[in-house]
C-alpha cells in the first residue's frame, strides 16, 4: 500500500539528482512518472516537477510561479483549451488551505538558470501561498500557483497519508495547522478606524477583551505577479470569517458593489473610494467565470 508524504522523503535531501522521471518515481520523491503534480483530489498535492513543459511558467529560485495541469494538446504541446480546478490543481489549492509542504524537482529541460544541466534534482519544500486564474499567453485560463520555498519559520508536520485505506481501518490521525499572516500597516489601521472595526460584509464588530478586532483585506493582493498597493482604495475592513473567503474564492464584489456568491451589498462610508479596476481585478482572478472554472 503506497503512502503519500508530504515533506522530505527519507534518504534524499536536498539537492539529491536523479537520472530520470524513473528514478524519481522509485525514490518516492515523485510517483508519476508523467505528470507534473503528484496529488489528490481530496488529501492535497505532495511534489511537482518544474520541466518546462508550460510557457506561463516563473522561476525566481526561492519562489515561483507554477502553471497547472490541463488543457494542452498531447502532440504538439500546446494549450488549447481552458484549464480547470480538478485533478493536480484541486491538490495544489487544498495544499494551501491546509497549509502542506510540497517537495519541488527542478528537471533540465525547465528553462531556468536555478535548473540543473542533466536529470531532475530535489530542490527542497515549498508552500502554495496564493493560487488565482487568467488568461495564459495562449490565450486560454489557466490556473497559477505561487509556490515560495519553506524557510523553517513555521511549524510543519511530515504527514503521511495512505492512498488506500481497508472500509474497516481505523482512519489516521494528522494535525495540520494553518498560519495566517495579518499585516497592520498604517494604512490597515486607518481602515479599521474608518468602518468602527466592523465587517464591510456582515457588520460585525468583534469585541475581545483588550478591544475590538478586524481585519484589513487587500483586494488586489500585495507583491509580483498581481502588484496590488498598500492604500485605503485596495483595503475592505473584514472579519476573519469573511477576509478568508474572501481570499479563498468563496465570494466577489459587482461593480454596483453587489456581492458575487453570497447574498447583499458591501458596507461603504463616504469617505473610503474603492478603486474600480482593483475589483475588476479581483473578479477575474478570484472568482472566475465557472463557465472555465
Amino acid at each position: 500500500m503506497t503512502k503519500r508524504v508530504f515533506g522530505h522523503i527519507e534518504g534524499f535531501p536536498v539537492g539529491s539528482w536523479f537520472e530520470s522521471r524513473s528514478a524519481l518515481s522509485q525514490a518516492g520523491v515523485h510517483r508519476p512518472t508523467q505528470a507534473g503534480i503528484a496529488g489528490s483530489e481530496r488529501e492535497g498535492a505532495d511534489s511537482i516537477v518544474l520541466s518546462g513543459g508550460y510557457e506561463d511558467d516563473v522561476d525566481w529560485g526561492d519562489e515561483i510561479i507554477y502553471t497547472g495541469q490541463g488543457g494542452r494538446n498531447p502532440v504538439s504541446g500546446r494549450q488549447v483549451e481552458h484549464q480547470h480546478l480538478n485533478r493536480g490543481n484541486l491538490a495544489l489549492a487544498k495544499s494551501k488551505l491546509h497549509r502542506l509542504p510540497v517537495r519541488v524537482i527542478r528537471g533540465s529541460t525547465h528553462k531556468s538558470r536555478y535548473s540543473p544541466e542533466t536529470g531532475y534534482r530535489y530542490d527542497g519544500l515549498f508552500l502554495v501561498e496564493d493560487y488565482w486564474q487568467e488568461r495564459g499567453k495562449s490565450g486560454y485560463y489557466v490556473w497559477r500557483f505561487r509556490l515560495v520555498k519553506y524557510s523553517g519559520d513555521e511549524t510543519l508536520a511530515e504527514s503521511q497519508v495512505r492512498e488506500e485505506q481497508s472500509s474497516y481501518s481505523v482512519p489516521e490521525c494528522r494535525e495540520t495547522m494553518i498560519l495566517r499572516i495579518v499585516r497592520d500597516t498604517e494604512q490597515a489601521r486607518r481602515i479599521k478606524k474608518l468602518y468602527d472595526f466592523r465587517c464591510q460584509v456582515c457588520g460585525t464588530r468583534l469585541e475581545g477583551s483588550a478591544g475590538p478586532y478586524a481585519e484589513a483585506a487587500h483586494i488586489r493582493p500585495l507583491g509580483a505577479p498581481h502588484n496590488g498597493t498598500d492604500s485605503l482604495d485596495n483595503l475592505l475592513c473584514l472579519c476573519p470569517n469573511h477576509h478568508v473567503l474572501f481570499d479563498y474564492h468563496a465570494f466577489s464584489i459587482a461593480e454596483d458593489f453587489s456581492l458575487i456568491g453570497i447574498d447583499g451589498y458591501l458596507i461603504r462610508h463616504a469617505r473610503h473610494r474603492i478603486n474600480p479596476e482593483n475589483l475588476r481585478y479581483h473578479r477575474e482572478h478570484y472568482y472566475p467565470d465557472m463557465d472555465h472554472v
